[in-house]
């Protein structure tokens, strides 16, 4: 799929503020509406716009302590990876669970409120599943997180 400056205009913004109406949306890219309309239907329909969502404050929900848990596994094979994806996709507390290359398997960010209630995740998380390492690295500072995406063509700040 090939993109214009008029798609990622849009892309961009909606990135920034998936609230925006069509109106608004199609004024600051210089469109009118229906084509405007048209196009976020396209690129929802083709999938680069996965979903419109809201960005909640982790420390506000009592939520601010963030883990990036290393998993190892003697376990390569399909079958294995399918159960566990489908284990760990089970925990609200993981929000993101990356395949790795290099020394770990896999990577996980779990959000908690505090020590005990991750020591609480890790037992059950350990108990659902046969792993053959598990590292744990608390994060001190969450000093840049976004959801936008670096979109091509389009200046950068």
């Amino acid at each position: 799929m090939t993109f214009d400056k008029i798609d990622l205009e849009l892309l961009a913004l909606i990135q920034q503020n998936a609230s925006l109406s069509v109106d608004e949306l199609a004024s600051r890219v210089g469109l009118t509406k229906t084509p405007c309309w048209r196009r976020i239907q396209r690129l929802e329909k083709s999938g680069v716009i996965r979903k419109r969502v809201a960005l909640l404050n982790a420390d506000l929900l009592d939520l601010g302590v963030s883990v990036f848990v290393q998993v190892k596994t003697n376990q390569h094979n399909t079958a294995w990876l399918q159960e566990f994806s489908r284990i760990v996709s089970g925990f609200p507390e993981v929000v993101d669970f990356f395949r790795m290359a290099g020394e770990y398997d896999y990577l996980l960010r779990v959000l908690v409120k505090d020590i005990k209630a991750y020591d609480d995740f890790y037992q059950r998380f350990i108990n659902a599943t046969s792993l053959s390492d598990v590292n744990s690295n608390f994060s001190m500072e969450q000093i840049k997180s976004t959801t936008e995406l670096p979109l091509p063509g389009l200046p950068k700040t």
